[in-house]
């Protein structure tokens, strides 16, 4: 979630991007058109109920006409989620504001949400911070009461395994963090072997190989609950531009395994904003440019395979929904017709049968304005109806 500093250079940007690339044409035959089917949305000036005030550090100019420091906590930055089966799901927001520098006052936060399709709306339920009363971060944290904030990780991605816990992806590390059900750490943060991110406290003077907050934007979690996938936003110094490393971790060995696969994003100039497993062999992987609103050219989902059967050394890509291009004949989003979700940054997939998908933006408050130029976007929630079945394993969803 980069924001600030690719408003303004949109044009430029877009540009480079006009044209569609080769692996849309070739991968549309095997899914075609989706359908939006659900729509509901979280305002953007949304703030826990009684929470400390935050964005001191952004200044006081007004940003897209909301004036910061903020009264509240607010609820913002969806990076990851995890379904419920109750209707409820559970949001990660990131680091807050953008950068270490400025998030200090952000506390970290899974919310509990409600989307309700019928209304157009999304509840907010309740959540909790994330918290190192037992002292396991190895560095020095920003506050006293060791409740986390966005100056101590940028945390982007997570999954809940089969004991009820979380497992957390970081982006400044980058490492693996471990939550109980009340996000108490429960363990040491697990450092990724011979990769590190500018923000990483154990630097000692080093050089860095990886980008700032490239670290890991996505994480899946296998069907059988037994390892992780976290995938890297960034390309690791030395790998050919625009490849993205996706590694296993072994959550009962609590290691990294020797096995590693490669990601090729379409354009060297994109990202990913999430992955989550379909089976054994294949994930969902959102890929985007850095674009928003009108300028806006790829926001995509991709079913990607590790079978690697072009044998090209990179998961195979299918793509199974264009985000910019949903069919919307009912007008659920706005007037029958097309529906673009056309934000800066998309960051939430989840599977909730074996043909829809429920997708959430990471609305960058206060700074993006995809949805309507001059105003924050809202935090919203929309339903995919993909034109076939992904075949995906049962447990993946029930």
């Amino acid at each position: 979630m980069k924001r600030i500093a690719i408003l303004m250079c949109a044009g430029a940007l877009t540009l480079g991007l006009a044209a569609v690339p080769a692996s849309a044409d070739r991968d549309r035959g095997a899914f075609g058109r989706a359908t939006l089917t659900g729509f509901a949305s979280l305002p953007a000036l949304t703030f826990v109920p009684g929470s400390e005030p935050s964005g001191s550090l952004l200044g006081t100019a007004p940003v897209n006409g909301v004036t910061p420091p903020f009264g509240g906590q607010p609820v913002q930055g969806f990076s990851g989620i995890v379904r419920r089966h109750d209707g409820t799901f559970e949001v990660l927001s990131d680091n807050g504001y953008g950068n270490k520098a400025n998030s200090s006052d952000f506390l970290l936060r899974v919310h509990r949400i409600k989307p309700d399709f019928r209304n157009r709306s999304v509840r907010l339920l309740g959540g909790f911070h994330l918290t190192d009363p037992r002292g396991l971060v190895p560095f020095p944290l920003t506050r006293q009461d060791r409740t986390l904030t966005g100056a101590d990780f940028d945390v982007e991605s997570i999954v809940r395994t089969t004991d009820g816990t979380y497992w957390i992806g970081d982006e400044f590390g980058p490492y693996l963090l471990h939550f109980d059900r009340k996000g108490r750490l429960m363990e040491a943060p697990v450092a990724l072997p011979g990769v590190k991110a500018p923000e990483n406290p154990d630097l000692n003077g080093g050089q860095p190989n990886l980008g700032s907050s490239k670290g890991f934007e996505g994480m899946a979690r296998s069907v059988d609950g037994r390892r992780l996938y976290p995938l890297l936003e960034g390309t690791v110094s030395g790998d050919p531009a625009g490849t993205l490393r996706m590694y296993e971790f072994d959550l009962r060995a609590r290691s990294y395994t020797d096995r590693r696969w490669t990601y090729r994003l379409d354009d060297p100039s994109h990202a990913i904003g999430d992955a989550i497993a379909v089976d054994g062999n294949r994930f969902l992987i959102i890929e985007r440019d850095n674009l928003q609103g009108d300028a806006a050219k790829v926001k995509r989902i991709y079913l990607a395979d590790t079978r690697d059967r072009d044998r090209d050394g990179a998961l195979d890509k299918t793509l199974v929904a264009d985000l910019l291009d949903l069919a919307d004949p009912r007008g659920l989003g706005g007037a029958p017709g097309t529906f673009r979700f056309p934000f800066q940054t998309i960051e939430d997939v989840v599977i909730l049968d074996d043909r829809t998908l429920g997708v959430l933006d990471d609305n960058n408050f206060p700074f993006s304005n995809g949805r309507t130029p001059g105003k924050p976007d809202d935090n919203e929630f929309i339903t995919v109806r993909l034109t076939r079945g992904l075949q995906a394993d049962p447990r993946v969803y029930r």
